[in-house]
């Protein structure tokens, strides 16, 4: 949390800033994002023990903390193409 505090502080202060900022400064405001993150592209895919590839939901369950599990695949291409049909069906 202090990490994003002070992400978001120097963030504020290059927004506000009138001039140009400098390389580094610019540098600075990248800390922490990579570049899905501005598409908000957070892919929820991890790799069991088992070789298997597991879709987790993007929010965690308020009740148990966890987040749900979305199916389960056995290449991470077909986790992938699960994803996106499950964001086409939520915003399509």
């Amino acid at each position: 949390m202090q990490r994003l505090a002070k992400h978001n502080a120097i963030v504020k202060k290059l927004s506000s800033a009138k001039e140009e900022p400098t390389p580094l400064e610019k540098e600075i405001g990248r800390i922490g994002r990579s570049p899905s993150s501005d598409a908000e592209e957070i892919h929820m895919i991890r790799k069991l023990k088992s070789g298997e590839y597991r879709l987790y939901s993007r929010k965690v369950e308020p009740k148990n903390g966890r987040r749900r599990n979305l199916g389960t695949f056995k290449t991470r291409g077909a986790a992938e193409k699960h994803e996106r049909a499950v964001q086409f069906f939520k915003h399509g």
